[in-house]
């Protein structure tokens, strides 16, 4: 089943009507989520009610965003106002957790650079991985964060770079002759991470889909918490798994011992963020006494996240359907790239070529929309329009929030089901949220140098300088990026392996 945004009237997050149409977002949420009756309100906003430009401003994301030699950009829509609604919704379905009370969800969108530094570098990521390149007609992302991909450039390119020549130079060389569209399909099919950068969608589409599937079990009693297993790996899904932690969830972190989370390998901190709080366990894929152990976790959970593409647990024998049909209201939560359906379910992809693939690229343009589900319709970029990324690989936090919800709110029903989560579909439902019908905002937000209150509205760049973005309602300073203090260091690889099960009879209770 699609679950589509119902109307939020015509009212604009842009409107400096932030108050009213954030919390409606929470709720719009809910209902797509079918979160159960009886759940907690949905709180007021607390102190000032921002618009989405100052909302943007204050979530430290736009410092992540634009030229590294110019002023921070706007966002292509309503990014950080999609984030505050999302987790107002998640705090609604968890009411006696402090931690998710207090949820700064505009904030997590930049936590990863707050802890490893990150600035925004124009037309690469500012983690470094992902680089915006201009094709013959067109701007493509390719993200070579993976070892292996740069091997896989001469194979793509059908080139050999020369004597000591840069992969990324080597890269620039080749497809400035080349067409976007068949060095993406190509590269695809390759297994790389690549996307083309296209416009900003005009209208909403669905970010979620959700498939029943197996018998239900009775709603959970008052101070019942889910058994979570955490198959993901790098950003969406762990953070999607540790904010179910927050909510009181007991959660198991697996992982293969010979391929780890990747993200072990990188911040320590950022690691710990994510992953503080979550038993470890490790086993051998290769080994049947690994691929039951797996199994049987599987068969205890009340709620599974996992971030493969669908055809990596099919290799051990593990259907997410027969799963389900075992385990009544059992959850799945599938969080891939593009979708589990179709080719795009073993398209590769990571959160900074995703989201320009779903039109977050700054100063990409907005193009016509035909509403496939891809958005390849749309007009991409041309060398005319240089677009930007926007923000730190920011599908991964934004899709890590929304599957969050999506969980909880559907474990709460007692339903069992499938939940499909891209970061494509969420980055491209997030950026078209409150566009439909609504009227644009009589004055423009502008960014201009916070030491100068009558500068003008371009002013001369420099990078170093303090900015701030005036709205019709008001003015923001541009915040740093900011993150939370984890709840402590994340469990060694395999700490718990020989105490962490789960309950198999029904879920876990609160003390």
């Amino acid at each position: 089943m699609q679950n589509r945004k119902p109307r939020a009237g015509h009212t604009s997050p842009d409107s400096g009507a932030a108050a009213p149409w954030t919390p409606r977002y929470a709720e719009n949420l809910l209902a797509e989520c079918q979160a159960p009756p009886g759940r907690a309100p949905i709180r007021a906003i607390p102190s000032r009610a921002l618009d989405s430009a100052r909302e943007w401003a204050r979530s430290g994301a736009m410092a992540l965003t634009g030229e590294a030699e110019g002023p921070p950009r706007l966002a292509p829509g309503p990014l950080a106002s999609v984030a505050r609604g999302a987790a107002l919704a998640l705090a609604a379905l968890a009411p006696g957790s402090r931690s998710l009370a207090e949820l700064d969800g505009p904030a997590l969108l930049g936590e990863r650079a707050a802890l490893m530094q990150l600035e925004r570098r124009g037309a690469i990521a500012p983690g470094g991985g992902c680089r915006l390149i201009a094709a013959r007609d067109a701007w493509l992302a390719l993200n070579l964060a993976r070892p292996e991909d740069r091997d896989l450039l001469p194979a793509w390119l059908e080139a050999e770079p020369a004597p000591g020549e840069d992969a990324w130079n080597f890269a620039a060389r080749v497809l400035r002759r080349r067409s976007m569209r068949g060095c993406v399909e190509r590269g695809r099919m390759m297994g790389l991470a690549v996307a083309p950068a296209l416009g900003a969608p005009a209208t909403e589409a669905p970010w979620l889909r959700a498939e029943s599937v197996g018998p239900r079990r009775p709603p959970p009693r008052p101070g019942e918490r889910p058994q979570v297993l955490d198959l993901s790996a790098l950003w969406a899904g762990p953070l999607c798994a540790q904010l179910l932690g927050s909510s009181g969830a007991r959660v198991i972190k697996l992982e293969s011992r010979d391929r780890p989370d990747g993200a072990r390998r990188g911040e320590p901190r950022f690691f710990d963020l994510l992953n503080a709080g979550k038993q470890s366990v490790a086993v051998d894929l290769g080994q049947q006494a690994g691929i039951r152990r797996l199994r049987e976790l599987i068969a205890c959970a009340d709620i599974v996240v996992e971030s493969a593409r669908p055809r990596a647990l099919l290799q051990f024998g593990i259907d997410p359907s027969a799963c389900l049909h075992a385990r009544p209201g059992q959850v799945w939560v599938s969080i891939t790239a593009y979708g589990r359906r179709g080719a795009q379910g073993n398209w590769a992809g990571f959160g900074d070529d995703v989201a320009m693939a779903a039109g977050a690229g700054v100063d990409a343009g907005v193009g016509a929309d035909a509403g496939e589900s891809t958005g390849e319709a749309r007009r991409p970029a041309t060398h005319g329009e240089a677009p930007v990324f926007c923000g730190d690989a920011i599908a991964d936090p934004l899709t890590g929030l929304h599957a969050a919800v999506a969980a909880l709110a559907r474990w709460q029903t007692g339903r069992g089901a499938l939940l499909d989560i891209s970061l494509y579909a969420v980055t491209r439902s997030a950026l078209a949220a409150g566009r439909e019908g609504a009227s644009p905002p009589e004055i423009q937000p502008r960014v201009e140098a916070a030491s100068a209150p009558n500068a003008a509205p371009n002013p001369a760049p420099n990078p170093k300088a303090n900015w701030r973005v005036v709205t019709a309602n008001g003015s923001e300073n541009v915040a740093a990026p900011r993150a939370r203090a984890p709840r402590g260091r994340a469990a060694a690889l395999g700490a718990d392996n020989a105490g962490a099960s789960f309950d198999a009879r029904a879920a876990t209770r609160s003390p």
